[in-house]
């Protein structure tokens, strides 16, 4: 139901041409800094699945997928505002993962929407974020950027 931990560690690896560890992880956080947050649907538009990103795990891959030097990553963070260019790459990351998530589903999935950190989110895709089954949390570590958390939370 849900792609495996060594499809997505393999996604970030390939998209990112840099090593990536990924281990356990918790829940990511809702709270402040905020995360992206993803939806994905099906062909009849039914939302089917959520990621969520945390804040510096969206800046290090956006900055890692660019070949943008780290520090624009932990100034993202120390200022706690994602700009621009590291939210698109990180929301490319975020499409990219809507294969694996289809495959996992036996269906054809697409991404429907991105959520910036600065952006209201819709509460259906909340709750099916918050929810305790059906997930996989994740941190994954890039190597020459740092860590962060990803949570793939599938509809039940």
């Amino acid at each position: 139901m849900l792609p495996s931990r060594k499809d997505i560690k393999d996604l970030f690896a390939g998209l990112l041409g840099r090593d990536v560890e990924l281990t356990d992880g918790k829940p990511v956080d809702i709270g402040i800094p905020k995360p992206i947050v993803a939806s994905y649907v099906d062909d009849v538009h039914n939302l089917r699945a959520v990621a969520v990103m945390s804040f510096g795990l969206a800046a290090r891959s956006g900055a890692a997928i660019a070949l943008i030097p780290k520090g624009a990553a932990e100034a993202a963070e120390e200022d706690r505002v994602l700009p621009v260019n590291l939210f698109e790459n990180a929301s490319e990351i975020c499409n990219v993962l809507a294969a694996p998530l289809g495959d996992a589903m036996g269906t054809h999935l697409r991404l429907s929407e991105t959520f910036a950190p600065s952006d209201s989110v819709p509460p259906q895709v909340l709750s099916v974020a918050a929810q305790a089954g059906a997930r996989e949390d994740v941190v994954l570590e890039i190597s020459g950027y740092g860590a962060g958390g990803l949570s793939v939370v599938a509809v039940v």
